[in-house]
């Protein structure tokens, strides 16, 4: 009988190691244990979230690839595709946050460009705790570092994302990245292994005991034991990484290889087992070969060892010294360390002695699949997460208002990207901080858009809701830039499954999504789950995480969020609503986290976006901004800010509603436009069309933002009084000693 601490160790359960046993008819070494334990992990083998993940949208006519390979990728038209994913490493840039941020930005680039595609633009999501705690601070300035450092030195533009505070996060950030790359659309390469007799070259970076067991890591919850774990986060090298990618590009271009896989989560294990399985083929490997940078490493930990900036390539014989000669010209190593072969099985020597000998169909697509209990709360709890709090009446709006744009959740993050490279490359058309960030497709006119959203506050009160909102808005991102949304990626970072509690609200986020993009027509080519966001027993909210990429037809038609005429007309395409639920204002001024959150009506939402994308087609609108978190006030606020001059703008709201949530309610499908005076007619003309409500509420003009309501002046602050506070929020808490 195998040792319970054994299996405990290795995150497997006692039915798990029956399975393994009778699907390679004996008990399995340590060795085989463990590369059983990596790819029968959560990370890798989605057992908790495959029946669910089902459910989405995954066929279109763009899709070229959808889940199942590195990155997804869509047909773009003028022989181009789109490549694109986006992976999550939380776990990690806790314990280590300036490698496990960077690794990240490493990993996600290697899931590009070996499909063919060259990385382009990335784009991150982050979640931290309250940044008064010297704690949080230090964990959020080691991740942007790390984002930073790799980023950069790589020469990647770093183009946008979000970032959001909450308790919940404190002792488990999220650091989600996503990446975006071009290729030509017959020029996509699989993790295929062709032949038995083809050469399986090993390339990059040598192998060392960083990352061992990263990926089973990742699939379990936190202790107090954080020290230990610091041993499984990966060490990356960024400037290896670029040489990796032009090497692998440039064989990929002469048509030198047959197939090619990354050595991500799992190393050595996944590329080897994955290559061969997707094949229906057996591959054999000599470890004597594998390039080492430690002395005396076990088959155990180069089998699992994650260290970065490597990949495995299958080449037909004939090909190899040619392969070779390019990774030599880019001064990397790339030996022959095996071959495929028939029968379908692993096979590994070490010094001369075959000491693993497994089917690759069991690794790969035998794991167990898990439908895990779901319970939803008790009626007397969704009632009570529902209920519109009791909040004291705001005194002052224009202070509320400043007081919310001085809170890091919705204060100015140009600490964070002004140290992110945006634009190398030449292809970022503007800088981050408006809807969606935008690339050029050179020698054309055409561009593409990418987006990152996800609102966990809403999701904890109604995860349905907030997958639905997830894709919405990402969505509503693309329409304010003027880019038509054609695939998603999606990042769904959740507690441990195996409380029935968070299983229900994946459950939910996911039928959510579903519903969305099925509305939009939009698939879904891939993503990422990550479970077990648990430490010391305490679960992060539910945070689903959509990365959108649209398409512009016209880079010279996009529309940007800053107010910029004096004289335009400032509108509101949708309409208000009595919703303060889940809204920041409630965290932020009244410290209440509760609340139904805005309901979210999908044909309404569709409509209101067809409306912002047509009319911006059309080349009426001379802005766009989406209202989302903060609401109405803030989205005007950040009109005034992001555009060139400054420009304030006179509103006068006629709507019966409560003023705080006038201003400061979160409801859904409404975006802020400008027009002239001599479109809005147009405007209104489309809209009626449409079945769109839109609403003429004020002119740009001055320096100074006024906001009245049936005749009564609710606020009056100078655009630069309110730029103070917006810009100074966060580089002023980290000058807390």
């Amino acid at each position: 009988m195998i040792d319970s601490g054994l299996l405990e160790r290795h995150n497997l359960t006692a039915d798990e190691y029956a399975l393994i046993v009778d699907l390679i008819g004996r008990e399995p070494n340590l060795t085989e244990l463990g590369i059983f334990s990596v790819m029968w992990s959560e990370h890798c083998g989605y057992k908790s979230s495959k029946v669910h993940l089902k459910k989405l949208p995954t066929r279109g006519p763009r899709v070229i690839q959808g889940p199942g390979e590195n990155a997804g990728v869509l047909d773009i038209g003028g022989g181009l595709a789109v490549v694109f994913k986006i992976e999550s490493h939380n776990h990690p840039s806790y314990i280590e946050p300036y490698q496990g941020a960077a690794t990240g930005v490493g990993g996600i680039l290697r899931d590009i460009f070996t499909m063919g595609a060259r990385p382009v633009a990335v784009m991150d999501s982050l979640r931290f705790g309250p940044l008064d705690n010297p704690a949080n601070r230090s964990i959020m300035e080691g991740v942007v570092s790390g984002i930073a450092g790799y980023g950069n030195a790589f020469g990647v533009p770093t183009v946008g994302g979000e970032t959001a505070f909450h308790p919940c996060y404190a002792l488990n950030p999220l650091v989600n990245v996503f990446c975006l790359g071009l290729a030509e659309k017959d020029g996509i390469f699989y993790a295929k292994a062709g032949r038995p007799g083809n050469a399986v070259l090993y390339v990059g970076a040598r192998t060392g005991r960083d990352g061992i067991h990263g990926a089973t890591m990742a699939s379990a919850e936190f202790g107090n034991d954080i020290e230990h774990k610091r041993p499984n986060v990966q060490v990356g090298d960024p400037f290896k990484e670029k040489l990796l990618l032009e090497a692998c590009l440039e064989v990929m271009s002469r048509n030198l290889i047959v197939g090619i896989q990354d050595m991500g989560a799992a190393g050595l294990t996944c590329s080897t087992t994955e290559i061969a399985a997707k094949s229906g083929l057996g591959i054999g490997i000599d470890l004597d070969r594998v390039p080492q940078r430690e002395a005396g490493m076990t088959p155990y930990e180069i089998m699992l060892s994650e260290s970065q900036e490597r990949m495995l390539i299958v080449a037909e014989p004939d090909k190899v010294e040619a392969v070779r000669d390019v990774f030599a010209k880019w001064d990397l190593e790339a030996p022959v360390i095996g071959k495929v072969e028939a029968g379908g099985r692993l096979k590994v020597r070490d010094h001369g002695e075959e000491v693993i000998d497994i089917p690759v169909d069991a690794v790969v697509n035998l794991c167990p699949v898990y439908r895990r209990p779901a319970k939803a709360p008790s009626p007397e709890t969704r009632k009570a997460q529902r209920m519109i709090p009791k909040r004291p009446p705001l005194k002052n709006f224009g202070e509320a208002l400043l007081t919310l744009l001085s809170s890091p959740a919705l204060a100015d993050k140009s600490w964070i990207f002004r140290q992110y490279d945006h634009m190398v490359q030449t292809n970022t058309v503007f800088p981050p901080g408006a809807d969606a960030a935008v690339i050029r497709i050179k020698g054309s006119r055409r561009a593409l858009a990418m987006t990152l959203d996800g609102n966990a506050f809403h999701a904890f009160q109604d995860p349905k809701t907030g997958g639905r909102a997830a894709v919405a808005e990402a969505c509503r991102n693309l329409a304010c830039v003027g880019a038509r949304p054609i695939g998603v990626t999606n990042c769904l970072n959740f507690g441990n499954p195996e409380k029935p509690e968070i299983m229900w609200q994946f459950e939910q986020v996911v039928k959510g999504m579903a519903e969305a993009c099925r509305a939009f027509g939009i698939p879904v080519t891939g993503g990422n789950v990550s479970f077990y966001n648990d430490t010391e027993g305490a679960s992060v909210h539910p945070t689903p995480v959509v990365g959108v990429v649209g398409l512009i037809e016209d880079v010279r038609k996009i529309v940007r969020p800053g107010f910029e005429k004096p004289g335009d007309v400032v509108v509101l395409l949708g309409a208000n609503a009595n919703e303060p639920g889940a809204a920041a204002y409630l965290r932020i001024l009244h410290g209440l986290d509760g609340g139904r959150p805005p309901r979210m009506n999908l044909k309404t939402e569709k409509a209101v976006q067809d409306l912002c994308l047509d009319t911006a087609e059309a080349g009426w609108l001379r802005s766009a901004h989406d209202i989302s978190e903060g609401g109405l006030a803030v989205s005007l606020a950040e009109c005034c800010l992001l555009g060139s001059r400054g420009r304030g703008c006179d509103v006068q709201l006629q709507d019966r509603l409560p003023e705080d949530v006038l201003l400061f309610g979160e409801t859904h499908s409404r975006i802020v436009v400008t027009v002239k005076k001599e479109n809005l007619g147009r405007l209104k003309k489309a809209a009626r069309k449409a079945g769109v409500p839109v609403t003429a509420i004020g002119r740009v003009g001055g320096k100074t933002l006024i906001i009245r309501h049936l005749g009564s002046e609710l606020l009056r602050i100078e655009v630069e009084d309110i730029r103070k506070h917006w810009s100074r929020a966060i580089p002023d808490l980290f000058r807390i000693s």
